[in-house]
């Protein structure tokens, strides 16, 4: 199973790999903007990690361009944030994020988050 991991930090990276690499999950790291919908569209991943927080990617604009496409907007998005930053968690609400939590909440239980929003996936809506 691909899981899309659009996190720029290394260490979260390094720590998202090592907590899904050994269950068999195969990850596909997103570094830039237009690799959001080219991945997406072309490994069908069961789910996306997202760092709301990230500095090279536009959280948001991800989430926009997943939600806009009709074969791209199922993929069930984990997305992690600090904690104070509520307005952060409302937009990623608001723009259809599957599951928010903060770092530390993703740093400690990241498989089985990984594994509670893919067994959340959506009906596709057309």
């Amino acid at each position: 199973m691909t899981i899309l991991a659009a996190v720029s930090d290394i260490f979260f990276y390094t720590k998202v790999r090592d907590a899904l690499l050994p269950h068999g999950y195969r990850l596909e790291r997103i570094r830039t903007q237009d690799e959001v919908t080219t991945k997406a569209g072309a490994g069908h991943p069961a789910a996306m990690i997202l760092d709301m927080n990230d500095l090279t990617l536009n959280a948001f604009q991800a989430l926009e361009q997943l939600k806009a496409a009709p074969h791209l907007r199922t993929i069930p998005v984990l997305a992690f944030a600090n904690h104070e930053e509520v307005e952060t968690w409302k937009r990623a609400r608001e723009l259809g994020v599957t599951k928010i939590v903060s770092r530390n909440e993703f740093s400690a239980r990241t498989r089985e988050l990984v594994e509670e929003v893919i067994g959340h996936q959506p009906t596709a809506r057309l």
